[in-house]
């Protein structure tokens, strides 16, 4: 997979790669780029983030994330809303966002921004779609969060 850089300061207070290797994984259908546990962000310290599977919890703590997430052929849907604003580019391959009232096709180099609402997400092949993804706390829809979404 791919590699990441994380910047800070270094131990004479100089701007620096503290950071320069692969990402964490997070389960079997991507990685962790970087996440806060907070907004704003505390830019001090520089300690890595741990690996942990992936999780709505971990999406909606508070925090940002930024991610990789790769999305299998077949993969099986999951329609979910969350509590955040997801700001999604697609990398490679391609795959259907599916809304109530209809799908999306999505390809290398499209830009989407997911504002909470309820969809799912379909791979129709032939091969695997990669997408980046940063998520932010936001505020949910009225009335917009069905009985048992995450």
């Amino acid at each position: 997979m791919s590699r990441r850089v994380i910047t800070g300061l270094n131990a004479e207070g100089k701007s620096a790669a503290i950071i320069d290797g692969p990402l964490v994984p997070m389960s079997t259908a991507g990685a962790m780029v970087w996440r806060t546990d907070a907004m704003p962000a505390d830019n001090s310290g520089s300690t890595d983030i741990a690996e942990s599977p992936f999780s709505f919890a971990l999406m909606e703590g508070g925090g940002s994330n930024f991610m990789v997430v790769e999305y299998a052929v077949g993969m099986e849907e999951f329609w979910h809303s969350t509590q955040t604003i997801d700001y999604i580019v697609m990398l490679e391959g391609e795959v259907v966002l599916q809304l109530e009232a209809g799908e999306v096709r999505l390809t290398a180099g499209d830009f989407l921004v997911d504002r909470g609402v309820i969809h799912s997400w379909r791979n129709d092949g032939p091969g695997r779609a990669v997408s980046a993804v940063i998520t932010l706390p936001a505020r949910p829809l009225a009335g917009h969060l069905p009985e048992g979404a995450a």
